[in-house]
Parts: structure tokens; C-alpha cells; sequence
């Protein structure tokens, strides 16, 4: 049996398919967005959205680095397949403190989410050294322990106060924390990691950033169908289900065609593909960051349709697709090289909405971002159609 499983695990990382322990894994990212988005729903302020913002990003870097060490080091290792476990038992707790952490769970949080960091680093610096294997990988474990050891101090220290001080300590920590993503996690002596020592195997790994997309507008629909059957249902409710779903699967499209497609063979094709494959990361966050929006756009809007749309309602509204276009933007650049003029007219579009719609309710608000997504898709299909699109990432390194 074990041999199956490891077998299968390596015949999955050859395809470029995700195994099944990664499948289980991102379960519990389900129900950690599904936790960010209705915690945000419930109180859309600004302080909110700058909490929620702090916790995604989080939540992502804990992803980001279990997806790349299972990828470098291998999947079919028995300490890799421990360690996911692992991760995703403790994951699941850092979900369940998550809509309490700036309040009474802000401890626990910290605490589970410095384990996982520390316990992480210092399972794969022991595991390499008694193995033996390539030096480079004890380094690289060096370095990230070093700096989320760092970083412990400012979650811990920040668990420790209450109220604005809290989200500052922990704002700047997680800034902190991706600019040494970024740098490599410099280290006096040691240098910094490069790109090539994680060995990514883009095509894998290009799959999970795509589930990872797919993940968050799966948790949009069960938030927006989880509103809808908790409300009384009337007709102005049906059509804003029906808005809000059309403006999921308009992300989806978007998304897919052809960036996100292409986006295995741009890795393979680029100069560096494994600065390629970690960049692409960011710009997956972005996306993400934008669908969970529009998780909470459809709670909202299906929750009140009609009637006066808050200042927060309204940002949110417009905010989350525009976001989603930022990262889809990105996502050209890292792809063809160049960003697509829909993108910057569909935020534009965005932006010229926002002053003109502040009297309308947040179900016809809704629409016209729909109908902005709606034209940039239909845009992409001409385009497309009458322009072959090829990979032709940046020159990197």
C-alpha cells in the first residue's frame, strides 16, 4: 500500500497533476476562506478589510511554501507526505481562530501560525541533515527558519496588545515576512536563495496555482448559495443569485482564457523558470484576493438587494472585480509579456462606474460589474480569435 501511494504520489508530480494528500490539504483552505469572507461580510468596514487583508496573506504564505517544498522536495518522500498532514491539522486550526483573531483567539493564532512556520523549517533542516542530501536544501531551510523566527516575535508581540496596535504589529509583520519571500531570505554569510534552488516543476505546480483559483470561487458560490437559502426567497433575491453567480463564472472565464491556460508552457519557456513560477504566485493572490470579494459582494447583495448601498458596500462592489483585474493583468505580463488593453479599459470602466452609481442599489451595482466583466470576456474571445495567442514570458535573471 505504501508503495502505491508513493508510487502514485511520483506518477502525479511527473503529469503535473496534484496528488490527492494536496487535494485534502487545500479542503482546509476551503474552509479558511470560507471563515475570511463571511467574517468580513458581517462587519464590511475598513478596519475589516485591512484585518481580513492580514489574514489572507497569511494564510497564503503557508500555502505558497508547503506547495513549493512539496514540489522541490518531492512528494513521493515519506517526511514530505508527514509534513502536509501536519500543516493542514495545524491550518485547520489557524481557520478556526481566524474570525477571532484581533479578538480573544489573537494568541492562539499566533501561536498555530508560528508553529507551523518554526515546525516546518526545522522538520525539513533536521530531515536534510540526517539524509544527507544536497546542501543547498539545509540552506534554504536556514534561511526561512531564521527569518519566520523573526517574524514569531512580531506575531507573538502583537497577540499580546489589543485593538489598533494589533493589526499594526501584525500588518508590518506579514509585510516583513513576503519582502523576504521577495529578497530570497537574505542571510549574512549564506547569501540568499535563489529561484533555481527550489527545483519547481512548473507544470505541477502552475496546476495548483489554478486550483487554488479554483478553490476561491468554489468557497464564492457556497457563501453566495448558503445566503440565498437562509433568506426568504423572493424574486429581487433570484436575480441578484443570478448576477452574482454570472459574475463568478465571468472570473473564471477570464481567468482561463488564455493566461491561465498558457501558464505551463510560459514557465517552460521562460529563461527562469522558477522566479517565473514563484512570481506567478503573487500574481494568483491578487486573483484570489479579488474572488474573495466577490464572495462577499454576493452576501451582501443577496442578503439586500435593493435599497441604499453603504460607502463599504459600494467599494467592495466595485472594489473586487477591479482587484481581480489587477492580478489577471499580471498574470498577461507573466504569460505573453505585456499587459491586455481590456484589462486596463475594464478598470477604467470600473473606475468611471464608482462616482456615477453611488445612488443605485447594490443589486444594479452589481450588474454593471458584471456587465464590465462580461465585455472583457467577450473581448478576449475576439481577440483571440482573430490574434493566435503564444507564451512569450519576460526575460528574467
Amino acid at each position: 500500500m505504501a508503495m502505491a501511494a508513493e508510487g502514485g504520489a511520483e506518477t502525479a508530480r511527473r503529469a503535473g497533476r496534484p496528488a490527492s494528500l494536496e487535494l485534502l490539504f487545500d479542503l482546509v483552505y476551503v474552509f479558511a476562506l470560507v471563515s475570511l469572507t463571511k467574517t468580513l461580510a458581517d462587519d464590511v468596514s475598513w478596519t475589516n478589510v485591512a484585518r481580513t487583508v492580514v489574514l489572507l496573506l497569511a494564510f497564503t504564505l503557508v500555502w505558497s511554501l508547503t506547495t513549493w517544498a512539496a514540489d522541490s522536495i518531492g512528494l513521493d518522500r515519506p517526511l514530505v507526505r508527514w509534513q502536509i498532514i501536519g500543516v493542514a491539522a495545524a491550518s485547520l486550526l489557524l481557520a478556526s481562530a481566524a474570525p477571532d483573531a484581533f479578538g480573544e483567539r489573537g494568541l492562539l493564532f499566533a501561536v498555530t501560525y508560528v508553529t507551523i512556520h518554526l515546525g516546518s523549517g526545522t522538520y525539513y533542516l533536521v530531515a536534510h541533515v540526517l539524509s544527507g542530501s544536497d546542501p543547498a536544501e539545509p540552506r534554504r531551510s536556514v534561511r526561512v527558519l531564521l527569518w519566520e523566527a523573526v517574524a514569531a516575535v512580531g506575531w507573538i508581540g502583537g497577540a499580546l496588545v489589543d485593538g489598533p496596535a494589533r493589526l499594526a504589529i501584525w500588518a508590518l509583520t506579514v509585510a516583513l515576512e513576503y519582502a523576504a519571500v521577495v529578497l530570497g531570505w537574505p542571510l549574512p554569510r549564506i547569501g540568499r536563495s535563489r529561484a533555481r534552488e527550489w527545483r519547481l516543476t512548473g507544470e505541477r505546480v502552475a496546476e495548483r496555482y489554478r486550483q487554488f483559483v479554483i478553490i476561491a470561487l468554489g468557497v464564492s458560490l457556497l457563501v453566495i448559495g448558503t445566503t440565498f437559502s437562509q433568506k426568504e426567497y423572493t424574486l429581487d433575491r433570484g436575480v441578484a443569485l443570478a448576477v452574482v453567480f454570472t459574475t463568478v463564472v465571468l472570473m473564471w472565464r477570464i481567468y482561463i482564457y488564455r493566461a491561465g491556460e498558457l501558464l505551463t508552457e510560459a514557465i517552460a519557456r521562460s529563461t527562469d523558470p522558477s522566479l517565473l513560477t514563484q512570481s506567478a504566485a503573487f500574481t494568483h493572490l491578487i486573483m484570489v484576493a479579488g474572488i474573495a470579494g466577490s464572495a462577499v459582494t454576493g452576501h451582501l447583495v443577496v442578503g439586500r438587494p435593493f435599497g441604499d448601498t453603504p460607502p463599504s458596500w459600494a467599494a467592495v462592489i466595485l472594489g473586487a472585480p477591479a482587484l481581480f483585474l489587477v492580478g489577471r493583468g499580471l498574470l498577461d505580463y507573466t504569460v505573453f509579456g505585456r499587459i491586455s488593453r481590456s484589462r486596463v479599459a475594464g478598470l477604467a470602466l470600473l473606475g468611471a462606474l464608482a462616482p456615477v452609481s453611488t445612488l443605485l442599489p447594490p443589486a444594479v451595482r452589481a450588474l454593471l460589474a458584471t456587465a464590465v466583466l462580461a465585455l472583457i470576456a467577450a473581448a478576449n474571445l475576439v481577440s483571440t480569435r482573430l490574434h493566435a495567442r503564444d507564451p512569450r514570458p519576460p526575460m528574467l535573471g
